[in-house]
């Protein structure tokens, strides 16, 4: 380890001393008022960390002998994952206090999530890799289950750390046959095991895991089961953090390890991801058909969206690993600004998460009704908003990458699932006016962060804000 080492990873270790010293702070002073300071803290260091991860660092640079890289594409997923982490928490501040949830863990727990996720985008080792996932993981199962008098929350939580620690068994298995049949852990070396072009049964397996316990992680189908429960269950802020920052670093991770560590087998496991990703797509269309409550439905829709994103990444090219990290910053921004929404469903003082609830709500609130019908269309992937342009790039890279049939697969999948999102839209303006619906007003953070949201979703179309020529700049410095 040398000092140029601990220079690379500052961000990570000013984050992780941040959290560790706050928590000291918490548990030897008066609590009162302390866990809203805190969490107005703890989003402001990571603003400034994106903001500096940004403005510094050029090329590719690693770190504790090749076991951490820092190249254009983590420092892309770092400010995304760094970026929305500190947005959920602003949201959440007002809800939980006022629902007596706002604890001084909250924030720190996900500073330290954050912290692993840092680590996972960057990781050059397969320990490097598991070490993230596991920082990451252990604080995400905690905060599930954040509302302990609740039975759906500790259920939540419970049902995150068994199946979590499931797919790490598999994970883990996967990497020790990697091991065992490469000689190494360092993606460098595993990706000159397979230069000639033919990879052993065993490595083969051993990817088979990795990608298994990957998918867990970004929830695809087959290994989606947790999420509508957890969705449901978690508080509404939590919720929404796990629809956001996770998801792009586990995507992140996935695109970091076949192309790093499996670069030369392409034709190996493009076949897996795009079946993956059909399956995704495909399940998350349908099944969120029949849901009434908003927070299940958002589960399903999430699955759904991580089809599309792992269909840029079976394309296997430069370009499919763009279309993935715009289609992810994309999809963060939409779901930043529906879960603003979310948060702000009210009746009598209380949280609904029924969709029957927005009868009529263009009534009385026509200018939220607006940005949520924005928001709804552009994840339904209807033109012009920017949601279409983040569909039309993934199904781009499937066509040019040879998965043709993975993309018109993905446009039929698109269509069913614009369904249920127009659902919400046909009860916000035509639904039944008898019924009593929500309370008007709600919070100024929210409905900022649900109008800026909106706002994006129709003015990003011009340039999308620089963050397709960053994509392409940080998917070019992945795949060499």
């Amino acid at each position: 380890m040398t000092p140029a080492d601990l220079t690379l990873v500052l961000p990570e270790i000013l984050l992780s001393v941040y959290a560790m010293v706050m928590l000291l702070v918490a548990v030897y002073t008066s609590k009162d008022g302390l866990a809203s300071t805190l969490v107005w803290m703890t989003a402001g260091v990571m603003i400034a960390l994106a903001a500096w991860i940004g403005t510094t660092g050029e090329g590719t640079k690693t770190a504790f002998n090749g076991m951490l890289i820092l190249d254009g594409f983590s420092r892309f997923a770092k400010i995304t994952i760094l970026l929305s982490a500190g947005a959920v928490l602003i949201m959440s501040e007002g809800y939980m206090k006022s629902r007596n949830l706002l604890r001084f863990e909250y924030p720190l727990l996900v500073a330290l999530s954050a912290v692993g996720m840092m680590v996972m985008v960057s990781a050059g080792d397969l320990m490097a890799l598991y070490m993230g996932l596991e920082l990451q993981s252990l604080a995400l199962y905690v905060v599930a289950s954040l509302r302990r008098e609740s039975v759906k929350s500790t259920e939540a939580g419970l049902k995150y750390f068994v199946l979590g620690a499931l797919s790490s068994g598999l994970l883990l298995y996967g990497a020790s046959l990697v091991y065992g049949y490469a000689g190494t852990t360092l993606f460098s070396g595993i990706i000159q095991t397979t230069q000639s072009g033919d990879v052993s049964v065993g490595l083969l397996l051993g990817l088979v895991f990795l990608i298994a316990g990957l998918a867990f992680k970004v929830s695809a189908v087959p290994f989606h089961m947790w999420t509508p429960d957890v969705y449901e269950g978690s508080p509404t802020p939590v919720t929404a953090f796990f629809a956001t920052a996770p998801k792009v670093a586990a995507m992140a991770l996935f695109a970091r390890v076949l192309h790093d560590a499996f670069g030369n087998s392409v034709s190996d496991w493009s076949q897996i991801i795009a079946l993956l990703s059909l399956l995704s797509m495909f399940l998350g269309a349908v099944a969120a058909i029949g849901q009434t409550n908003i927070k299940r439905l958002m589960a399903f829709s999430s699955i759904a969206h991580m089809g599309y994103a792992l269909m840029g990444l079976a394309a296997g090219t430069v370009l499919g690993v763009q279309a993935m990290l715009v289609y992810m910053a994309i999809y963060v921004t939409m779901n930043v600004g529906t879960f603003a929404f979310i948060l702000m469903m009210e009746k009598d003082g209380q949280p609904v998460t029924e969709i029957s609830a927005l009868n009529m709500y263009s009534r009385r609130e026509p200018g939220k009704a607006l940005a949520m019908l924005v928001l709804l269309f552009s994840l339904a992937g209807v033109p012009p908003m920017l949601g279409f342009f983040g569909k039309f790039y993934v199904l781009r890279a499937a066509y040019e990458g040879g998965l043709a049939w993975l993309a018109v697969a993905g446009v039929v999948a698109s269509v069913i699932g614009a369904f249920y999102y127009l659902r919400i839209v046909f009860y916000m303006y035509f639904g039944d006016e008898s019924e009593e619906g929500l309370d008007a007003g709600g919070s100024t953070v929210l409905w900022g962060f649900l109008m800026a949201s909106a706002v994006i979703m129709v003015l990003g179309i011009v340039n999308m804000f620089g963050v397709e020529t960053a994509a392409a700049a940080a998917a070019a410095t992945l795949v060499n």
